[in-house]
């Protein structure tokens, strides 16, 4: 290790045992330090969490490189000043902190802990906090920011991660995540704040404190009040005879499951027994994330099958996602992308939205909203319907904040989705959520079921008529930023210097777009239309045979992900055809462009 990085290394770690009051991260940095362990204090004080537009990820454990109380009470810290700057009534309004069910023993570290912490750092400076009194889903928080006009909102969760993991997400007062230059900003409040405030440790103070209000009942009570507008077919929903099954993957999402389903006038859905209560250790799945298909949904599938249930709803461990899966005629399961949820529901709420709205001028005003590496089926219904579709980055902070912009300005926004199983039916709340998507989906396969279709004929239905959108998305492990910042390197300088390729294997290329550098060769000034962002790698190859196709890297995990697409005009297409076709693209950008040997690329594993 050289010299500098030693001494830094040892600064860090004595700042820390002077500052840590937690006993289990002390001590562990305590014995770390009598034995010398310098490879297992990297670990722990290498870097400081990066503070980024989708807040803090990192494990559990002790260190600046840790999610634990202390770095919880530092980035609270510097928030609470940021927050300061920003907003003279901060003391007024205050801000809505909440959970979910995660937990890490070893390090003492769990969500809870962490949102009490919080609270008091706020409440210590004066500041009025909403903490809820127990777990909610990810969506009750920026619910919270907007209904109770709010300065900003904080969910320690991370989401769908492995369990050692937490996060701490931020939402403005605009009810949408933060985008920059607020990141930069509270990153820096950060730095100048690290040393503990004098309470900080005391979280006893904030139980007795009139700035402390627990919004659970009050919220929930209007968060299904609002849900109900949402709701269009009641007298089906009360007869359906369409069974259906739940899994929160031992989540946060059981009860509110529940309340939704009751809200629409459905009987409640069957819970997956061994998973609808929360468990932060998830036993039964080897990662929490329904996104990653079948293995996920396992069990629901055996008690759908003894239940005679045909429709499997899953959320992640946050209830902020949702995978659908439906019983084929043949006895199969099919587990339907997020893309194809997103063109049910997206079909399904413009349906429902133009039964109550017949005039042309309410059409023009209404819009639906996709990120740029999610399918463009959103985009063929409404150049097909008159209503407006954009896109925007990956991620719903940039969807929720343009969202937010085009409600202000008067307009109609019907929904936003991701692929990564992220749907936003509901502009009340201004970021993916899993509750409504479910009950809205159960209500979409119930009123289908009296016209004696599935949800996998419906599909078929809309891309005869819109057009076939087929996708496939996948990604490779890498843990080395040098490696990964070497293959996008390769892609940029693939024909000699500052040449992108213009082909892949047999494949043209007809258009490229590097969200990276800015560039894109489809504009007349060869600029790109959407934000560029030099921290994260993404580039998008258009072809000449109509696919499309993005390889960029993850926010919170260590993968190079590839979303590709190819879309056939309606009435011109055999989906087999397309398929085959698409394989066949994909292939060749594995091959051609990620170079897995050469890279020593880790594939996903099915």
């Amino acid at each position: 290790m050289a010299a500098p990085e030693g001494d830094r290394l040892a600064r860090e770690t004595a700042q820390w045992l002077q500052w840590d009051k937690n006993p289990l991260t002390l001590e562990s940095v305590k014995q770390l330090t009598a034995e010398g362990n310098k490879e297992e204090l990297q670990k722990c004080f290498g870097a400081r969490m990066e503070f980024g537009t989708a807040g803090l990820r990192a494990a559990m454990g002790a260190g600046i490189s840790h999610m634990n109380s202390l770095t919880i009470i530092q980035t609270t810290q510097g928030f609470c000043r940021y927050l300061e700057k920003q907003f003279s009534d901060l003391k007024q309004r205050g801000v809505v902190i909440s959970f979910d069910a995660r937990a890490h023993p070893p390090s003492g570290g769990n969500s809870r802990r962490f949102a009490r912490l919080a609270a008091t750092t706020f409440i210590s400076q004066g500041i009025p906090v909403y903490l809820f009194s127990n777990i909610t889903p990810t969506p009750f928080v920026p619910y919270t920011v907007a209904h109770l006009k709010l300065c900003a909102g904080i969910m320690i969760t991370a989401s769908h991660n492995p369990k050692q993991d937490n996060g701490y997400k931020v939402y403005w007062e605009n009810g949408a995540q933060i985008i920059s230059p607020h990141d930069k900003g509270i990153s820096q409040a950060i730095e100048e704040n690290l040393e503990p405030w004098p309470q900080a440790w005391d979280d006893s103070l904030i139980d007795g404190s009139p700035l402390l209000h627990d919004p659970s009942s009050p919220i929930n009570k209007d968060y299904f009040e609002d849900l109900k507008k949402y709701c269009f077919h009641r007298s089906v929903n009360k007869e359906t005879k369409v069974k259906f099954v739940h899994t929160s993957v031992h989540g946060v999402g059981h009860d509110f499951v529940q309340s939704a389903f009751k809200a629409f006038d459905f009987v409640p859905p069957e819970a997956v027994p061994e998973q609808k209560d929360p468990d932060p250790e998830f036993p039964t799945v080897k990662y929490p994330n329904p996104e990653e298909g079948k293995g996920v949904l396992t069990l629901s599938f055996a008690l759908a099958d003894k239940t005679k249930a045909k429709v499997v709803l899953a959320n992640d461990p946050d209830a902020d996602r949702l995978a659908v899966a439906e019983k084929q005629d043949s006895g199969e399961w099919r587990v339907f992308s997020g893309n194809e949820l997103g063109a049910l529901l997206g079909w399904w709420l413009f349906t429902s939205w133009k039964g109550k709205n017949q005039s042309h001028s309410a059409l023009k005003d209404t819009y639906m909203l996709s990120s740029t590496v999610s399918s463009k089926i959103l985009q063929a219904i409404a150049l097909k319907e008159g209503f407006h579709f954009e896109e925007t980055l990956t991620g719903f902070k940039w969807m929720g904040n343009r969202a937010k912009q085009l409600i202000d300005q008067g307009k109609n926004v019907l929904f936003a989705f991701e692929e990564a199983i992220g749907y936003m039916c509901c502009p009340f709340v201004l970021d993916k959520d899993g509750v409504s998507a479910a009950v809205i989906s159960a209500e979409l396969a119930s009123f289908l079921a009296t016209k004696n279709l599935s949800l996998s004929q419906q599909l078929k239905a809309i891309y005869v008529e819109y057009g076939y959108h087929i996708t496939k998305a996948s990604y490779f492990i890498c843990h080395d930023q040098v490696t990964i910042k070497k293959l996008f390197e390769n892609l940029r300088n693939y024909d000699g210097k500052n040449n992108y390729p213009k082909a892949c294997g047999r494949f043209e290329i007809s258009g490229i777009r590097d969200l990276t550098t800015g560039y894109d060769d489809s504009q007349p000034d060869k600029k790109a239309v959407l934000p560029t962002s030099k921290s994260s790698q993404m580039i998008t190859f258009m072809f000449a045979n109509g696919g499309v196709a993005t390889i960029r890297t993850s926010g919170t995990e260590p993968k190079i992900k590839y979303y590709s697409e190819l879309r056939a005009p309606p009435g011109t297409s055999d989906p087999e055809q397309l398929r085959k076709e698409l394989n066949e693209l994909v292939s060749a950008i594995e091959e051609h462009f990620f170079q897995p040997q050469k890279y020593n690329l880790q594939r996903k594993a099915e």
